[in-house]
């Protein structure tokens, strides 16, 4: 069974940055995709950032394109999500999840459990 914990959300100011990690656990992930999502009151939750992790190719959001950077550490099994440069409009619930395969279509087979980031104006 696949466990994603994540840690790293908060309140920063707008054009601040945040750290978002995520820690899997309960698998072999090299043939896995992996990334985060975000969910703002009100709305669909969306993709943010994906990476595939047997090669690393990446996924953004054109909203974030330029402002956020995801990576993982394969020693720690962890997913890292910089996000600079932040805005209002990033307030959301963002959730790590993972799937079985190389297409960052969804569906996600996997989720952790959402960390709150707050972007105040």
């Amino acid at each position: 069974q696949v466990q994603l914990v994540e840690s790293g959300g908060g309140l920063v100011q707008a054009g601040g940055s945040l750290r978002l990690s995520c820690a899997a656990s309960g698998r072999t992930f090299s043939r896995y995709t992996m990334g985060w999502f975000r969910q703002a009151p009100g709305k669909e939750r969306d993709r943010v950032a994906l990476i595939r992790w047997s090669d690393d190719t990446t996924y953004y959001a054109d909203s974030v394109k330029g402002r956020f950077t995801i990576s993982r550490d394969n020693a720690k099994n962890t997913v890292l999500l910089q996000m600079n440069s932040l805005k209002p409009e990033d307030t959301a619930i963002y959730y790590c999840s993972a799937k079985t395969g190389l297409s960052f279509r969804e569906p996600y087979d996997y989720w952790g459990q959402g960390t709150q980031v707050t972007v105040s104006s």
